[in-house]
């Protein structure tokens, strides 16, 4: 499979099938960024499923469900790819599926897509689509999802979907 690597966005695909204001006497408080930044990021999750999903019902396939244990093991790999733990790519790929796998019943094909930039939900979920191996993940035997995101110190983001079939 042909990888592309545009400037300003990245992406791999990898699959796996087995069987208000305050007085001034009061203290400043700061706002709890590690919420702020999750909610942001939760409501990106859930554009870049729903895209998924638009594209998927077009073709006449099923939804995927997102599901919190997958989303687990992909917020993981973004958060380590952010902070440079791994390199950006698939590394871990198949402990992220054994995990899954042993955690959620009946999983037999495993994939995953990641993408890293400064890019909205519907940029990562078209840029996906324009390449093949990203798009036959999407359009997979799957029923189940999750999705991570996470910055970096630069402010690019990291992205994360991993895809389950049962």
């Amino acid at each position: 499979m042909k990888h592309i690597f545009p400037l300003a966005f990245v992406l791999l695909s990898l699959s796996f099938r087995e069987a208000g204001s305050e007085p001034a006497a009061a203290p400043r408080r700061t706002p709890d960024i590690s919420y702020t930044t999750s909610a942001i990021y939760g409501k990106m999750a859930s554009d870049v499923l729903g895209y998924v999903n638009d594209y998927r019902r077009k073709k006449g396939l099923p939804s995927l469900a997102m599901n919190s244990i997958i989303s687990a093991q992909a917020q993981k790999h973004s958060d380590n790819m952010a902070a440079h733990r791994t390199s950006f790519g698939h590394n871990g790929f198949q402990r992220r599926m054994k995990n899954i796998s042993s955690q959620v019943r009946g999983v037999n094909a495993t994939a995953e897509n990641v993408a890293f930039g400064s890019l909205t939900a519907k940029e990562v979920v078209e840029n996906w689509l324009h390449s093949p191996g990203h798009r036959q993940n999407i359009e997979g035997p799957y029923n189940l999802t999750g999705i991570g995101i996470a910055t970096d110190s630069r402010g690019n983001l990291y992205f994360t979907q991993i895809f389950a079939g049962n």
